[in-house]
C-alpha cells in the first residue's frame, strides 16, 4: 500500500518544480485567481498546453523558492517576481507569444452570479422589460426603488436601472432580485496583471501596442527631447537640423539689415529689391512642376502613334536653299 505523501515531501516537490521552471522559461504571467474555480483552471491548463504551463500555490511557498534560487544561481533578475506576489496569484510560465497566451487567457471566463459581500467588479443594470415574476414579487422591487407596473398579471420594469456600480459590495436585496430575474452579472477567470520577461516587469498593457502606436510614441519622445534641446541651447542630434535653419535666419537677417553679405543672402537681396521677381520665380516653379506631370502623358501619346513618311519639307530644311 503506498503511503499517503507527506507535508514535508509536497513542499520539497513543489520547490523543485518551481526551480526548474524558473530554470528552462525566460517568460512569466504573473494572474490574478480570485472566484477561480478548479474545473475552469483545469481548462485553463487544457488550452494552454504546449508550451505554458500555469502553476498556483501558496504566495510564502513562492517567495522562499525564488529568493533561494535566486541565490544558487546568483540570477538576481528573479527577486523583481516577488513584490508581485501578493494576493491570490497563480504563474504562467510560457515559450510562446505573450500576447497571444494572455488573449487564450482571458477566454475562459465563466458567469457567476452576484453574491453578497462580493465587491462588485463591474456595474450592474437592470434591463428593462417583462420579468415574469408575479405581481406579490414588487417588494423587492420597491425596496430598490425600481420602476415597475403590472403588465398581463406580471411584473414589468419600465426603465432600465443601475443596480450595483463598480467597486461596491453586492447587498442581500440586490442579489435576491438577480437571482430571481436570473441575471448572472459578474464572470470570472485569470487576469493578467504584470508581465516578466527575462528579468524585466511590465504592465500586460504593452502587449496590445501595435508598430503604429510604438512609432507614434517615438516621435512623440523625438518633439519632446527636440524642443527641450531648442529651449536650454543644448545640441542634440534630432534639434541640430532645426539649430542650423535657425542660425541661418538670424545671418540672414544680420545680411538683409546692414551691408554685409554672402552669396546665399545676395538672392535674398535681389528678391527684396525688385519684388516682381517673386511672382516671376512662383510662375516658373508652377510651370515647370505642370510640365514635368505632362511629360509622361505626351511620351505616352508619342508612343502610340503610327511613324509617318517624312519628305524633306517635313525634316525642316530646304535642299536647295
Amino acid at each position: 500500500m503506498v503511503g499517503k505523501t507527506s507535508r514535508a515531501d509536497k513542499k520539497i516537490a513543489y520547490d523543485r518544480k518551481l526551480s526548474e521552471l524558473l530554470d528552462e522559461y525566460t517568460q512569466i504571467l504573473i494572474v490574478a485567481a480570485d472566484n477561480v474555480g478548479s474545473k475552469q483552471l483545469q481548462d485553463i491548463r487544457r488550452g494552454l498546453r504546449g508550451d505554458s504551463v500555469v502553476l498556483m500555490g501558496k504566495n510564502t511557498m513562492m517567495k522562499r523558492t525564488v529568493r533561494v534560487h535566486s541565490d544558487k544561481t546568483g540570477n538576481k533578475a528573479f527577486l523583481s517576481l516577488i513584490p508581485l506576489l501578493v494576493g491570490n496569484v497563480g504563474l504562467i510560465f510560457t515559450k510562446g507569444d505573450l500576447k497571444e497566451v494572455s488573449e487564450e487567457v482571458s477566454k475562459y471566463k465563466v458567469g457567476a452570479p452576484a453574491r453578497v459581500g462580493l465587491v462588485a467588479p463591474i456595474d450592474v443594470v437592470v434591463p428593462p422589460g417583462n420579468t415574469g415574476l408575479d405581481p406579490s414579487q414588487t417588494s423587492f422591487f420597491q425596496v430598490l426603488n425600481i420602476p415597475t407596473k403590472i403588465n398581463k398579471g406580471t411584473v414589468e420594469i419600465i426603465t432600465p436601472v443601475e443596480l450595483i456600480r463598480k467597486g461596491e459590495k453586492v447587498g442581500s436585496s440586490e442579489a435576491a432580485l438577480l437571482a430571481k430575474l436570473g441575471i448572472r452579472p459578474f464572470s470570472y477567470g485569470l487576469v493578467v496583471l504584470s508581465v516578466y520577461e527575462n528579468g524585466s516587469v511590465f504592465s500586460p498593457d504593452v502587449l496590445n501596442l501595435t508598430e503604429d502606436d510604438l512609432i507614434e510614441k517615438f516621435a512623440a519622445g523625438v518633439s519632446m527631447a527636440t524642443a527641450l534641446s531648442l529651449a536650454v541651447s543644448y545640441p542634440t542630434l534630432a534639434a541640430a537640423p532645426h539649430m542650423f535653419i535657425n542660425a541661418y535666419k538670424n545671418v540672414l537677417a544680420i545680411a538683409v539689415a546692414t551691408d554685409y553679405s554672402f552669396p546665399q543672402a545676395d538672392k535674398v537681396k535681389e528678391y527684396i529689391a525688385d519684388p516682381s521677381k517673386f511672382a516671376v520665380a512662383i510662375t516658373s516653379v508652377a510651370a515647370a512642376d505642370s510640365g514635368a506631370s505632362a511629360a509622361p502623358a505626351a511620351k505616352e501619346e508619342e508612343k502610340n502613334e503610327e511613324p509617318a513618311e517624312e519628305s524633306d519639307e517635313d525634316m525642316g530644311f530646304d535642299l536647295f536653299g
